[in-house]
């Protein structure tokens, strides 16, 4: 724990259960952490470990059938939906193994659509600058299923860091692509956690990508252990 510090993520003793076959099934079982702010962590496991559940309840996604997480001081479980949505807006960016830009928007559209929503000034020139950012900026009229995954998740990536995030959620950010193209888009989410001050929290199966975090956790049924060095 960082002394004088107030973590900008903490939880403390989530569980979460949904309604199996023979019973409830638990996803999720007693996880605790904080995480502060600037540091890049991440969460590793195999698939069906719980990895993707915990990072949705941990950016209030989801709601914990047990525990309580706190994002940058706020308590999320005091809040309803409109609130969490609010707390998402303003605080939270997103970057997803599927991409998941709006196949009808253009490269720029899709990166300033958040910032609109968000009723940011400059948001035309911020969305740009951030498109410039990610190397894009000459495919800002390109649409999604003309641009490779590679520059797909670019995007995402610019669209994730435009709002200014306190917090970058990642969820699998390489899973879809091939070697060369994933270690490029993982030195583009380093590079901008380092030169924005973003905190990011990020799930991989991949050792080799949540070794370049500044700090590793394991993940397996449902529960978190620290990876030592």
């Amino acid at each position: 724990m960082k002394v004088n510090e107030r973590p900008i993520v903490r939880a403390e003793g989530l569980v979460k259960q949904v309604d199996g076959p023979s019973g409830p099934l638990t996803i999720v079982n007693d996880v605790s952490l904080q995480v502060f702010s600037s540091e890049s962590v991440a969460i590793i496991g195999v698939s069906g470990s719980g990895k993707s559940t915990l990072l949705a309840l941990l950016a209030g996604l989801d709601i914990a059938t047990e525990g309580i997480v706190w994002l940058n001081g706020q308590c999320l479980d005091a809040l309803d939906e409109d609130g969490r949505a609010l707390i998402r807006a303003r605080q939270v960016g997103f970057v997803f193994q599927s991409f998941q830009l709006l196949p009808g928007l253009s490269a720029l559209e899709n990166v300033l659509l958040p910032l609109e929503l968000a009723g940011r000034d400059r948001a035309d020139d911020r969305a740009r600058e951030f498109l410039d950012d990610v190397g894009l900026l000459n495919r800002a009229g390109h649409y999604p299923s003309q641009l490779s995954g590679g520059e797909q998740q670019r995007v995402a990536i610019a669209r994730a860091f435009a709002v200014e995030p306190s917090i970058l959620f990642a969820d699998e950010p390489t899973g879809n692509l091939d070697n060369e193209t994933g270690g490029r888009v993982a030195d583009l989410l380093f590079r901008l956690n380092r030169e924005k001050g973003t905190t990011l929290i990020l799930v991989t199966h991949d050792p080799a990508l949540g070794g370049r975090c500044t700090r590793a956790m394991s993940i397996s049924d449902g529960r978190l252990s620290e990876i030592e060095g």
